[in-house]
């Protein structure tokens, strides 16, 4: 009996071989392909014919190379074939030619199959530049980033590839160009991933307007994006260049909110800045680093002293990240001191970390901080200012000075981190009990950006006594309503206004606008950089209540400010 029943089981699944295989394989979703070794066509399925343009009686009997476009060179031929001998199959982006001429990418995986003891090979295939496929060749393959529909880096990679084959060909020029979206981090930090999905979908849309017909972008990586673009005269590159920037000059909007990016772009030329396609993607991506060092929102075109630069500012970045792990010994703190402009007295001091590393000497702040933020590391930093903060303030003189102000920077993307509280408070409770005041400082263009919950926690930091300081104030966008909104007690004037100050110059315009905007908010306002007795005269002219720089005090470790913080009033009395 069970014999009986394997055999009708056996019969009725050489029934279904014979009756449905082929439409079966007809409605693939698929192009797909069968040659002979020689090889020949054999066999073609419906889709191969939506695919390339070809009904099957004319391609029947011919080879294979009937649909190739004459851009891949005799050597990429015969490295798929030694791939098919030793691994048994191949697989990658091929650019084939349709029956109306017109050239497309095509992913394509061959594999021999073997029947009643001859060899054949299958192709099976489909348009990936065909953007209106099914959905199918997304989730079955992966070669589109499902966020932004764009091709991803594999894909990416694979474009570019060919695209260097096709160049020996047609001789046409091309540029690979290298996109990183600047400050994208602080949007997913502070508003959530939903939303940076959301701005992400929309910056891939200026990406895209700003290129033309034929061009290719993808989607490499979290902000980064990748575009090859072809060029028809000197000045092409340049220009799209140029217009990548602009296109992030307006706001990206989502859900009626307004987010300021800015793209730092970078590119190389074929062949001049390379003749593979991962050499030309490598110096691409340096070129948009050195777009990054030199103030983000622009765009650079490789050259090999700019690549020499990133590499040092790579170096820079990775030792930064295993000093603050191994080495707490090379960050130290230095005071500088903010007057009373009208009387001279000393207002507060301002903590300022450095870092001296053995090999770098003394790194910038400017350098070492932006590193640390975009590296996830600002947190450590912060901790090492505190610690070190600290360890200072346990050599409080016995009589001191009182109702001065202790102010600290403290990046906006630390705000709603949780670890923060924990850090700051001790430090705030020791500030408190010598009878000063803590003060924290943001940078105005991290503020812009924030969120209703970081805007919550800096009301709540006021609440608990702590002043808090909008710094580099003019470089930013603040717009006088959402200023007002801001939980918020002092602007300082960045440096540019103030060395700039003098006569009827504009900069002395823009102090005494922001002088006049603080005083009918009730803020206090701080110079920053005040170097001659000119600035100071004029800052005092224009009412300005406190100031820092080079003519009153350098900044200077805690040692050297110790005895200027004794109370000698007080020790008389004793």
């Amino acid at each position: 009996m069970i014999q009986g029943l394997l055999k009708r089981s056996e019969q009725c699944m050489q029934a279904l071989q014979q009756q449905d295989f082929r439409a079966l394989v007809d409605n693939h979703p698929k192009a797909i392909m069968l040659a002979t070794r020689e090889p020949r066509i054999l066999y073609v399925n419906e889709k191969f014919r939506s695919v390339t343009g070809y009904r099957s009686d004319e391609v029947l009997g011919q080879p294979p190379s009937v649909l190739s476009s004459g851009f891949h060179s005799r050597e990429f031929y015969q490295s798929m074939w030694r791939a098919i001998g030793h691994k048994g199959r191949w697989e990658g982006l091929v650019w084939n030619r349709r029956k109306n001429g017109e050239t497309y990418p095509q992913w394509l995986m061959i594999y021999p199959v073997e029947h009643e003891n001859h060899r054949f090979y299958a192709g099976v295939f489909m348009d990936v530049g065909d953007m209106t496929a099914d959905d199918e060749r997304l989730a079955s393959l992966a070669y589109y980033d499902p966020l932004t529909e764009l091709p991803n880096r594999a894909l990416f990679q694979e474009f570019l590839k060919a695209r260097v084959s096709q160049r020996v060909k047609d001789g046409q020029a091309f540029a690979v160009l290298y996109i990183d979206l600047d400050f994208f981090k602080s949007v997913n930090d502070l508003h959530g991933h939903d939303c940076g999905d959301r701005v992400l979908q929309q910056a891939a849309l200026c990406i895209q307007s700003v290129l033309r017909r034929g061009d290719v972008v993808a989607r490499l990586s979290g902000d980064e994006f990748a575009a090859i673009i072809e060029l028809r005269n000197d000045d092409d590159l340049e220009s799209v260049c140029q217009r990548m920037v602009q296109s992030f000059r307006a706001p990206v909007i989502v859900d009626h909110r307004e987010y300021f990016l800015s793209s730092s772009v970078g590119a190389a030329v074929y062949p001049d800045h390379g003749s593979q396609a991962s050499e030309l993607l490598q110096n691409a991506d340096r070129a948009m680093y050195a777009a990054k060092l030199a103030g983000r929102a622009c765009f650079r075109i490789y050259d090999a002293i700019d690549t020499e630069q990133g590499r040092q500012a790579e170096l820079l970045s990775e030792a930064l990240i295993v000093s603050l792990k191994t080495a707490p010994e090379e960050f130290t703190v230095v005071y500088q001191p903010q007057y009373h402009l009208d009387t001279g007295k000393m207002a507060g001091l301002e903590a300022l970390l450095r870092w001296t590393h053995p090999e770098f000497g003394a790194v910038s702040p400017a350098d070492f901080v932006p590193i640390a933020e975009q590296r996830g590391h600002i947190h450590e930093l912060t901790e090492h200012l505190v610690r070190c903060i600290e360890s200072d303030l346990s050599e409080f003189p016995a009589s001191f000075l009182r109702g001065l102000r202790l102010a600290l920077n403290i990046s906006a993307r630390q705000i709603t981190d949780s670890r923060l509280e924990a850090l700051l408070n001790p430090l705030f409770e020791r500030i408190r009990a010598v009878g000063w005041r803590p003060e924290i400082e943001i940078t105005e263009t991290h503020l812009m950006n924030l969120s209703r919950q970081c805007l919550d926690r800096l009301a709540e930091f006021c609440e608990q006594g702590v002043v808090v300081a909008i710094d580099d104030f003019g470089t930013g966008y603040s717009s006088l309503a959402y200023l007002h909104t801001l939980p918020v007690q002092v602007l300082k004037i960045d440096r540019q206004f103030t060395q700039r100050l003098g006569g009827e110059s504009r900069d002395s315009r823009i102090v005494s606008a922001i002088l006049a905007i603080a005083d009918a908010l009730e803020l206090e306002v701080v110079a920053e950089g005040i170097e001659n007795a000119e600035q100071h005269a004029k800052l005092r002219e224009l009412k300005c209540q406190r100031g820092q720089g080079y003519l009153m005090a350098r900044p200077a470790p805690w040692r050297v400010w110790s005895a200027n913080l004794i109370d000698h009033s007080q020790e008389k009395s004793k």
